[in-house]
Order: C-alpha cells, then sequence, then structure tokens
C-alpha cells in the first residue's frame, strides 16, 4: 500500500471532522415551540463533487444482510445516519424526512440508507440503541425506529418496560429473544462499533450524515437531502458510463485489426 492513500483518508477525515463538528448541541436538543429545525445549514452545491470526499464512501457497508438498513446493496447512493433515539432532532428527521427519503429514493433503487447508532445522552441512549439493534435481529428495525421516534416517545423516557412496549408496538416476535439481546455482548459491540465510526468522523453531535462521501449536519430541511442525493446519483452515473467506455475501449483495443477479415481457402485462385 502506498503511503498517499492513508494521508489521504486521514486528510478527509479531518475535512469531515470540520464540517460535522460545526454544529454543536444546537443541533441536538429536542426542538423548542415553533422552531422548524437545526440552526446549522449544511453547504450543497449544483457541482456534484462539491464537498465530497471519495474516501469517505468507504464508510458504507453495502452488506445486504444488514438488518439496521434499507434499500439496495448496490444503489448509487448510500446515506449514512449516525443518530440518538433520544435526540429532539433525529426525531424530527425520522418523522418528517426521512419518509419521504424513502418513498421517493429507497423504493426506486437509487438510495441506500444505513443506520447507525450513536448513542451521545447516557445510560438510556444505549440502552435503546441496543434494543433497536437487537429488534433488527428479527426484521423489526425500522418498525422498531419509527415507535421509538413517535411524537411524545422519547418524553417517556427508555427504560427497560419501555424497550419491551416499544418492541411490542414495533412487532418484535419474540420478546425473552429481544430482552436477552438487548443485554447481550452482540448488541453492545455492534453499537460500539457504530459509535467508534461516528467520533471517527469528528461527529459530536446528532443527527449526523455522510451522502456518497459528503458530510451533512443537523436535521437540515428535506432539500438538502434531496439535492445532495441527485447530484451524488449524477455523479455515479457519469463515474459508471465512464467506466464503461473505458472498458469498451480496452476491449476494442484489444481485438486484432485482422479480426473479421476472411481468409482464402486452400487452392483458392489457382
Amino acid at each position: 500500500m502506498s503511503k498517499s492513500k492513508p494521508l489521504a483518508i486521514v486528510a478527509g477525515v479531518a475535512v469531515a471532522a470540520a464540517l460535522l463538528g460545526v454544529v454543536s448541541y444546537t443541533a441536538t436538543k429536542p426542538a423548542s415551540p415553533g422552531a422548524s429545525g437545526s440552526s446549522a445549514v449544511a453547504e450543497v452545491s449544483a457541482d456534484p463533487s462539491a464537498g465530497v470526499y471519495a474516501e469517505l464512501e468507504a464508510y458504507a457497508r453495502r452488506d445486504a444482510s444488514d438488518k439496521l438498513a434499507a434499500g439496495r446493496a448496490d444503489a448509487p447512493v448510500v446515506l449514512i445516519e449516525y443518530a440518538d433515539f433520544k435526540c429532539g432532532y433525529c426525531g424530527k428527521f425520522a418523522r418528517d424526512t426521512e419518509p419521504v427519503l424513502m418513498k421517493k429514493y429507497v423504493e426506486n433503487g437509487t438510495l441506500r440508507i444505513e443506520w447507525r447508532n450513536f448513542p451521545i445522552f447516557g445510560e438510556e441512549s444505549e440502552a435503546v440503541a441496543r434494543a433497536s439493534w437487537a429488534a433488527g435481529q428479527q426484521g423489526r428495525f425500522w418498525q422498531f425506529h419509527k415507535a421509538a421516534y413517535a411524537e411524545g416517545a422519547k418524553e417517556k423516557g427508555f427504560a427497560k418496560d419501555r424497550l419491551a412496549a416499544l418492541a411490542e408496538e414495533a412487532g418484535v416476535p419474540d420478546a425473552a429473544r429481544f430482552a436477552k439481546d438487548t443485554d447481550g455482548a452482540a448488541a453492545r459491540e455492534a453499537v460500539r462499533t457504530d459509535q467508534e465510526q461516528g467520533y471517527s468522523l469528528g461527529a459530536t453531535s446528532t443527527p449526523s450524515f455522510l451522502v456518497n462521501g459528503r458530510p451533512i449536519a443537523g436535521a437540515q430541511p428535506l432539500e438538502t437531502f434531496t439535492e445532495a442525493i441527485e447530484a451524488a446519483a449524477k455523479a455515479a452515473a457519469a463515474k459508471a458510463a465512464a467506466a464503461k467506455a473505458a472498458a469498451a475501449k480496452e476491449k476494442g483495443k484489444g481485438e486484432s485489426p485482422e479480426a473479421g477479415h476472411g481468409t482464402a481457402k486452400p487452392g483458392a485462385g489457382r
């Protein structure tokens, strides 16, 4: 491996850390009456490559067996979401923006959403993060996600009895397995892995996002995400077309100049 690649990755992560770190507690605190969302605004340019760090695209797992993801593993655009179930703005994004993105982009194969548990509000945050993972093991992560982010859900807290109630609401079939998985080592390890990835990017608040390597901090307006997704899809299509053209050109070079020419039969012309 060349020395330049690790340096490029470090540089990309440093830039992402700077971009994600500009959003402080104002992006994570519960919305006040009349508040419309985060006060921070991420820059989204018409240039599909603006603010994009290719090395950060590798943070997308694209694992078809990932139970905390929605959409095709080979979708051209991956949105990675680092969030906490006790975060007011995460709830706003989950209720107002994510369903639109699911319907508009996930359903047609353009977008994949990969969830990362990023609990930053203490023990209950950790507990509900593990519970969401446990629900996912029974194929009910997104249903649990919806229940936990319902209006007024976080105000009720996430004690053990509440987690059981949320699992029931989400349709988790095996309550005993859910309870065991929630407190198990595998859940703790999965949450720790997600946390470490988020911290490595410099995320200090929730929600934080990567869209094909473009950092977005805070629960931005819907338009911020649609513009970022469409720019990423356009860039992915251009990259795929260029790769196809290059492959065709390479194939053409490999063909013999005489290919397709007839050869004389023995004795012909005599």
